[in-house]
């Protein structure tokens, strides 16, 4: 583990290599899995404040999954995230493209500036997933076999994690934050 700040950061975003294969992989962490994106506090607010904007982006399927149960839900866990369509299906922000690739409607309004909102956190910063606890907020590596090909092809690329997520990084922690992570990462090398 690294030690930055207020956070812990797994060795393996640096050690391991990805890179997202859409081609291969068609967007299946958009679709696959038990519950929605993880979302926090505030992004609530925003996804219900941009609603209005981003409305027409969104498919009729997953606009009636929002119409009639918000833009979150409280997963078992307890824990806020994007509502499903129909309860156990894609995300409901979830659009599929020509090559039936699930993509990101509110990423779609925010690339056609509509919207100054890019996307839920969780899902900018995928495979990493953070918990925030009392002391410190712990930065980790999510496995997921639905990502096998990103993983290849980030080492084929030679791209390790923390650089391929740079964008995100930054976004959540900072940038003074990512150059300390890139000279722990020079140091670990």
């Amino acid at each position: 583990m690294i030690a930055i700040d207020n956070t812990l950061v797994s060795d393996d975003i640096i050690k391991k290599a990805f890179v997202c294969n859409l081609n291969a992989c068609k967007g299946e962490c958009c679709v696959a899995g038990d519950s929605g994106a993880p979302l926090e506090k505030e992004e609530i607010e925003i996804l219900k404040n941009i609603l209005p904007k981003i409305k027409s982006y969104i498919p009729a399927d997953g606009l009636a999954a929002i119409e009639a149960q918000g833009v979150n839900v409280v997963d078992e866990d307890g824990d806020d995230v994007t509502t499903l369509v129909d309860g156990n299906k894609h995300c409901a922000f979830v659009y599929f493209d020509e090559q039936k690739t699930a993509k990101c409607s509110i990423e779609k309004a925010y690339n056609d500036g509509i919207v100054d909102f890019k996307k839920p956190i969780s899902c900018h910063l995928y495979p990493i997933r953070v918990n925030h606890y009392k002391t410190y907020t712990a930065v980790n590596y999510h496995i997921w076999e639905v990502c096998n090909d990103a993983c290849i092809l980030g080492r084929h690329l030679k791209v390790p994690i923390y650089e391929f997520l740079k964008e995100p990084l930054t976004r959540k922690f900072g940038e003074n934050w990512y150059n300390q992570l890139k000279l722990a990462a020079k140091e670990l090398k």
